[in-house]
Order: structure tokens, then C-alpha cells, then sequence
């Protein structure tokens, strides 16, 4: 446990200096971070690193430095997908002698499972007030973690999925959800009380976020558990002591990361506040 908490707070340490700093730095640190993800994901699904996976990883690292320009014109956006799409084509056909098409499959999965969806904590930094809201992904995932956990232990007694996790109960997920909640609009009455953000229910946002990131936090931790079961690891790697790998601690910020960024775009570009 003290390995785990002792990990858990340089990593932390880590990630807050580089969202502060922002700029190039982070841009640099969330492509590494998805570049040894995908690297994670591709070993657990096929076993080991295969040539048609450094496709994969090229166009996550392409991707994750040009992510804000890419993510902001569809027809980019649009381009690089099908192109992507297309080379994987062309190289399913060129070695359809050695290639297993499910390879090809995961390597595509991989990619926007791990490199786009986590992409969107340095689209989020880079958003207009993005440098107060990018923690609202931390806070909703984290605290809903945090929460779940010593709420099931407390009053937990319904079984989750049990298939998938053992020990995760209804009660702790309802209680994740909670905390994550309250924490969220905490955050949102700190941020309003200090700074003024125009066009903006800081507190509203906070909010939506706080119960729609912790609901899917869960759920991206679940279905991360999911596949693990499916190839029988129980972690994507060592990385991290007491967390296991890059995927076992960013699994359910995969999945809030995308929810902070659309929220924001809905509720701050969108004038419907």
C-alpha cells in the first residue's frame, strides 16, 4: 500500500508540473504516456510487438502532436482516419500471407482506445479556460476512484459485475459518483470565487462533468479490466510500482479526458448557458 500511495503521488507531482507548465512540455509528456500505452495495449492483445503495430504507433505520435489542429477541423480529422484506415488495408493485403487480420484490428482499436481518447487531456489544457477545467478530468476520475473505494468497503454489499471485478460493488460505485460529484462542484466554487471566467456557470459545468466522468471513470475502468480477463493478465505492465502499467492507472482518465473536452465545448463555445 505504501508503494501504491508513494507512486501514485509522484505521478502525480509529475503531471501537475507539466499541466501548469503546458506548451510543448506537455504535449511532449501525453505522447509518451500514449505512446508506452499503446505500446502496453498492443503486447497484452497480441502477445508480443508486431511490424503492423508500429503503425499504429506512428500515427499516435503524429497524431498526439498535432492533436489540437486535427481534432479542430473535421475534414483533417476526416483525411487522417481514413487514411490510417487505408494503409492498414494495404498492408492487410501486401502480407496477407503472414498478417492475422485480428492484429490489424487490435492496432486499429489501439489507436483511438489509447492515443486519441487520451489526446484530449492536452486538447482540454489547450481550450479556452482549458488550464482551470483539465483538472476536472484528475478530479472526476481520481476521487470517484478514491470514493468508490472506501465507500464499498464501508457499506458495500451488492456485487457490481462481479465477472469483471470482484471486489467493486453497487454501493461503491454509487458512492464514487458522489464524491467525484461534490469534489467537481468544490472545484467549481474555488474557481468561480477566484477567477472570473466570462460566458461561464462555472459551477454548472463542474457539475455535469462531475456526475457524467465519474459514471463512465468506471466504466472505462471496468472495460480495461475486460480486457485483461480476455488475454488473462492481471496487469498491462510495471511501470508504475503498486499501480502496474501506464493503462492500469490512465484507464478511467482515458474516458474523462473526452467527456471534459465535449462538456466544455458544448457549454463554453455554444452560448446555451
Amino acid at each position: 500500500m505504501r508503494t501504491r500511495i508513494f507512486s501514485g503521488f509522484i505521478v502525480f507531482v509529475v503531471m501537475f508540473a507539466f499541466i501548469v507548465c503546458g506548451g510543448l512540455p506537455f504535449k511532449l509528456i501525453i505522447t509518451a504516456i500514449s505512446t508506452i500505452g499503446l505500446y502496453e495495449f498492443y503486447k497484452a492483445m497480441s502477445g508480443k510487438i508486431l511490424p503492423v503495430h508500429f503503425f499504429g504507433f506512428t500515427a499516435g505520435i503524429i497524431f498526439d502532436m498535432f492533436c489540437v489542429y486535427i481534432v479542430s477541423h473535421a475534414n483533417i480529422f476526416n483525411a487522417f482516419s481514413a487514411g490510417f484506415i487505408m494503409l492498414l488495408l494495404f498492408y492487410m493485403v501486401v502480407f496477407h500471407k503472414s498478417c492475422n487480420d485480428k492484429d490489424v484490428f487490435i492496432t486499429l482499436f489501439g489507436f483511438y482506445y489509447v492515443c486519441f481518447l487520451l489526446s484530449h487531456i492536452y486538447i482540454v489544457r489547450s481550450y479556452v479556460y482549458g488550464q482551470y477545467f483539465v483538472w476536472l478530468i484528475f478530479i472526476s476520475s481520481f476521487v470517484c476512484d478514491t470514493g468508490a473505494y472506501f465507500t464499498g468497503m464501508l457499506f458495500g454489499k451488492h456485487k457490481l459485475i462481479e465477472s469483471l471485478s470482484p471486489k467493486k460493488t453497487i454501493e461503491g460505485a454509487v458512492g464514487g459518483v458522489v464524491w467525484a460529484t461534490a469534489a467537481s462542484i468544490i472545484f467549481g466554487i474555488i474557481i468561480e470565487k477566484y477567477f472570473m471566467l466570462d460566458n461561464v456557470y462555472t459551477i454548472h459545468l463542474c457539475a455535469i462533468i462531475g456526475v457524467i466522468g465519474s459514471i463512465l471513470s468506471q466504466i472505462g475502468d471496468l472495460a480495461a479490466s475486460s480486457f485483461k480477463r480476455m488475454v488473462g493478465i492481471k496487469d498491462y505492465g510495471y511501470i508504475i510500482p503498486g499501480h502496474g502499467g501506464i493503462l492500469d492507472r490512465f484507464d478511467s482518465v482515458i474516458v474523462t479526458a473526452p467527456v471534459v473536452y465535449y462538456v466544455m465545448v458544448a457549454l463554453i463555445e455554444v452560448d446555451v448557458l
